[in-house]
């Protein structure tokens, strides 16, 4: 069966990427999602049975075969996530008050807090920073010693039984999956993932371990969401095939006035050496609850399309939220509005690139150039492994960008690359391939005869690795 990309009335270019859970693994919820605009699905491994993901991702390829539109399957590993013990009921903490974290097991109190992790320990120094509850209460580390620590309650409240904790002042020693993590990524490559989220990163070495781990089965998505991973930013999006902004436990970690800064700062590198870059996070939160969005959120979606995101991510408000599908289809709305306004007002959108001293991406690059200066209605690329593609949308083309590959897997790793409409042929004769592909233009309704289209290939056509040339067709 051939696959492609159908366009939704009006053409959108930054994907879509939602959350499925309790409110929507429907078949029918999931169809009319895929129709309201989602691009790829995100299974949230931090939740849920593997029974429960694996009906989920049959149902998204019987939705795909159905369709005739091939959907991403992102698969999000939880990580290494760290949590107080039990406590007693009602436990309040008293601001400017002490209070002891240790090992023991025992019912924690007011006077101490049992922390079952013995890495927080080795790392701690007095002055470091320890948040608790996605960040409601706060405390500071006076005195260490091996099992246990005193801290100052810096922001008290009530304390429930095992509520998250941070550490945003230390980079934490140790494995970036878990062993419940290796279990979950099996399943997820068994079952056809295509995508890997990989939680809590810190270092370049996480990621090459993970996609030594997954050997090329499925792609690798970094989650930036500790600030120690700045430090290392550049390597990070280096070794991943692609990053995810994720904003939540981001924004505990960090002064909340720093994240929008910096998520501006990492769609830019990000784009800048051609890796698709997600934004995520509470980005319609609001409509968890409410079938709209508040204003600021829909400025936040807006921001991402402005500031060259690939894609944006539903996480609750699909999930477990009230209105899944409107809220997809708000998302989308968005989305158009802000990329509508980018094409009237073009110096609203994306910041201008370096020039790369490669000959593919000058390829890529000069392809839009001349796609722009002409006129041409659409770019068609043809790719087996969906590097050109990745290199024509990093200019962030004003017009279609049609993907033509052979290769299912690599229509599916491209749901979450900006602008890319997907072609599945296995055509090696040139002529016969372009005929194919501008009947699918014409169905798309992307030209009408006599519109000029730029075509990048390589020559001898067929052979992969060989993007070296730039065309003019017409219809």
């Amino acid at each position: 069966m051939t696959f492609i990309t159908k366009t939704p009335k009006f053409w959108r270019a930054t994907k879509i990427l939602a959350t499925l859970g309790s409110a929507s693994e429907s078949e029918v919820h999931i169809k009319k999602m895929v129709q309201a605009g989602v691009n790829i699905f995100r299974m949230n491994f931090s939740h849920g049975t593997y029974h429960e993901h694996l009906m989920r991702m049959r149902k998204v390829r019987s939705i795909e075969k159905e369709l005739s539109k091939p959907i991403g399957i992102l698969a999000d590993l939880q990580g290494p996530k760290y949590r107080i013990g039990a406590v007693e009921e009602r436990l309040f903490l008293v601001e400017g008050s002490l209070i002891q974290f240790d090992l023991s097991d025992n019912i924690g109190n007011s006077k101490r807090l049992p922390m079952p992790h013995p890495e927080i320990f080795k790392a701690l120094y007095p002055g470091a920073r320890l948040l608790m509850d996605d960040g409601k209460l706060e405390f500071v580390v006076r005195t260490l010693s091996d099992n246990a620590f005193t801290a100052e309650i810096v922001t008290g409240g009530f304390v429930l039984s095992k509520k998250g904790v941070n550490v945003p002042d230390v980079k934490l020693d140790t494995d970036v999956m878990t062993q419940k993590d290796l279990k979950d990524l099996e399943f997820a490559l068994d079952n056809g993932a295509d995508w890997i989220a990989l939680s809590f990163v810190q270092s370049a070495s996480d990621v090459l371990l993970a996609k030594a781990k997954i050997a090329g089965r499925a792609q690798l998505m970094a989650k930036i969401e500790k600030p120690s991973a700045l430090a290392e930013i550049e390597n990070i999006i280096n070794a991943s095939d692609a990053i995810m902004i994720a904003r939540g436990d981001l924004g505990v970690e960090l002064d909340s006035a720093e994240v929008p800064s910096i998520q501006k700062r990492l769609i830019y590198q990000c784009r800048k050496v051609g890796k698709p870059v997600v934004v995520a996070t509470q980005m319609l939160e609001s409509m968890i609850n409410s079938p709209n969005p508040t204003r600021a959120e829909a400025t936040d979606v807006a921001g991402t399309v402005f500031d060259g995101a690939d894609a944006a991510m539903l996480s609750a408000e699909t999930a477990i939220g009230d209105y899944p599908i409107d809220a997809v289809k708000t998302m989308a709305n968005i989305l158009i509005s802000a990329e509508t306004h980018i094409n009237h007002f073009s110096f609203d959108g994306p910041a201008p690139l370096e020039v790369e001293p490669s000959i593919y991406h000058a390829v890529a690059k000069a392809a839009v150039a001349l796609a722009h200066t002409i006129n041409a209605k659409a770019i068609i690329a043809y790719t087996a492994s969906g590097n050109t593609a990745v290199r024509i949308a990093r200019e962030r083309p004003a017009i279609r960008l049609f993907v033509s590959t052979p290769e299912l897997r690599v229509q599916r790793k491209l749901s979450v690359l900006y602008g890319a409409t997907t072609i599945l042929q296995a055509e090696t004769d040139y002529e016969k391939a372009l005929s194919f592909a501008k009947k699918i233009l014409k169905k798309e309704n992307a030209v009408v005869k006599n519109d000029a289209i730029v075509v990048v290939a390589g020559f001898p056509f067929g052979l992969a690795g060989r993007t070296n040339a730039i065309r003019v067709e017409h219809i």
